[in-house]
C-alpha cells in the first residue's frame, strides 16, 4: 500500500498515531551552521511553519536569508466550499501566511499560485520555477520541502518537484515530514530513518513557531468543527520537533 493510501485510510479526525508513540525517536542533530541560505517550499500556507518554522526563525536571527515559497493558496482546504467561499479562503490564507512569516522574522513570501489539490498536475512547471529561484542562490543553499513520501498528494508532488530542482542546481535538499507522523508507526519500513536529522532550538524559537501557528485561524477552527489542524495534530508536531530527511 502506498503512503498516500495509508494516509487516506486514516482520517484526521481519527487521531492517527499518538504523539507519545514518537517520544523515543532519536537521530543526529541537524547542523544549522552549514546553511548559507534557506528556501522553504510550502505546498500550502502553514506547512512552512509547522514543518520548519523554528529553524527558519533561528537562521533568520543569525543573519541567514530565509525565503518562504508558497506553492498554492490553500483554497481547497475545505471541500464543498462554494466558489465565493473558496475565494474568501484563498485571500484569508494569504493574509495568514504573511502574518506567520512576519512572526517568524522572515521577509514577504513568494506566491506561485498553483492550484491547491493539483500540484501533481503542475509538477514540471513547479520544478522549473523552483530551479529558477534556486539558480540565483549561493552555493550550498538549503531547500526545505515536504517529504516526497508524506502521504498528502500535494506534499509529495511538491517534494518531487523540489528534488528535481535541487538536483539541477546543486542545492542541498531537506525534506520535512508532516502527515507521516499521523499515519506511520515507529520503525515503519516506509520511512527512511537512516536519513533523519533533527534541529534543536532554544525556547524563544519554539515560542515564535507556536505564535506563528496561531496566525492560521482558518485551519485551527472551522464552522462545522472539522478543522484541518485539530489540537492533537498541532500538539504532535510540536512534540516531535523539526525533523528532516537529508
Amino acid at each position: 500500500m502506498s503512503n498516500a493510501m495509508r494516509f487516506a485510510a486514516r482520517p484526521i479526525a481519527g487521531g492517527g498515531t499518538p504523539a507519545a508513540a514518537w517520544a523515543g525517536i532519536a537521530c543526529p542533530v541537524l547542523d544549522l551552521t552549514d546553511c548559507p541560505e534557506l528556501i522553504v517550499v510550502a505546498p500550502h500556507p502553514d506547512d512552512e511553519t509547522l514543518g520548519f518554522g523554528a529553524t527558519s526563525a533561528a537562521l533568520a536571527r543569525r543573519g541567514v536569508r530565509v525565503q518562504v515559497v508558497s506553492v498554492t493558496d490553500g483554497g481547497a482546504a475545505y471541500p464543498g466550499c462554494s466558489p465565493r467561499q473558496r475565494r474568501c479562503l484563498q485571500q484569508r490564507r494569504r493574509r495568514e501566511l504573511e502574518c506567520a512569516v512576519e512572526t517568524l522574522g522572515l521577509p514577504t513570501p513568494i506566491h506561485l499560485d498553483l492550484p491547491d489539490g493539483d500540484v501533481a498536475g503542475c509538477r514540471s512547471e513547479l520544478a522549473d520555477r523552483l530551479a529558477d529561484l534556486l539558480a540565483d542562490s549561493p552555493d550550498g543553499t538549503w531547500c526545505a520541502v515536504t517529504w516526497r513520501g508524506d502521504g498528502h498528494p500535494d506534499h509529495e508532488a511538491a517534494g518531487w518537484a523540489a528534488a528535481e530542482a535541487a538536483a539541477r542546481t546543486g542545492t542541498v535538499l531537506l525534506e520535512y515530514p508532516l502527515w507521516m507522523w499521523h499515519w506511520a508507526e515507529p520503525g515503519d519500513d516506509a520511512v527512511p530513518w537512516s536519513r533523519m536529522q533533527q534541529a534543536r532550538h532554544q525556547a524563544w524559537a519554539k515560542d515564535r513557531k507556536v505564535r506563528a501557528i496561531g496566525c492560521y485561524a482558518s485551519q485551527l477552527d472551522s464552522p462545522d468543527g472539522d478543522a484541518v489542524l485539530p489540537p492533537f495534530v498541532v500538539d504532535r508536531l510540536l512534540r516531535v520537533g523539526e525533523v528532516v530527511f537529508r
